[in-house]
């Protein structure tokens, strides 16, 4: 699979939207009788989709510490909530990505926007699809990462590949994405980002 920047940006939205973030997407897409009848105040965050331009192009992601005490040992992309001083959702996004995995901004070239996504948790997240060339070196953040990999990304984008599993939370029945790839479980709001980045590729 070729990815380029030229290709990848008429798919995706062209400019970061302003804040307060107005989430398309959301952890109730798949359940909306769930959604709470009052609506919460989100915070903002931002979160790095990194394509690696290799001869077979990879999506890189970080299994978060097992020591954390929220989200332990789940797989995300690189990102976080934005910092005051953060001059636009795009720096959180690299910030956070150099913070965690050691990668300088550098080595990414922003392409584009996915819809901007609510979860559960009282986040509104702006996920930034960046592509990322050769030769970045990895100094993860220990107490926060436990492990950076890579999911070929056309394993990503094969919906024989997503799955739509159900679990008990908070009392109710909650129907989410996942996807399994060699002994890592890609699930919740990363994997539905995946979602609309599949979509949006193979529109």
């Amino acid at each position: 699979m070729n990815v380029t920047l030229e290709g990848l940006r008429p798919r995706l939205l062209a400019e970061a939207p302003d804040l307060p973030l107005r989430p398309k997407r959301s952890d109730y897409d798949l359940d909306p009788q769930n959604r709470p009848e009052t609506a919460v105040s989100l915070i903002p965050a931002a979160v790095l989709l990194p394509i690696v331009l290799r001869d077979e192009p990879s999506v890189l992601f970080t299994e978060r510490s097992a020591k954390l005490a929220r989200h332990a040992g789940q797989v995300s992309f690189p990102g976080g909530r934005s910092n005051p001083d953060d001059e636009s959702l795009i720096f959180t996004a690299l910030r956070e990505t150099q913070e965690e995995t050691g990668i300088a901004p550098d080595f990414i070239t922003v392409a584009g926007f996915l819809d901007a996504y609510e979860t559960g948790t009282g986040f509104a997240i702006l996920p930034v699809v960046g592509l990322l060339r050769e030769g970045f070196v990895l100094a993860p953040d220990t107490n926060e990462v436990a492990e950076v990999f890579e999911v070929p990304l056309s394993f990503l984008l094969d919906p024989a590949n997503r799955q739509k599993n159900q679990t008990e939370w908070k009392g109710r029945l909650r129907h989410y994405y996942a996807f399994r790839y060699h002994g890592h479980y890609i699930w919740g709001a990363t994997a539905a980002m995946l979602a609309n980045f599949a979509e949006r590729m193979t529109a």
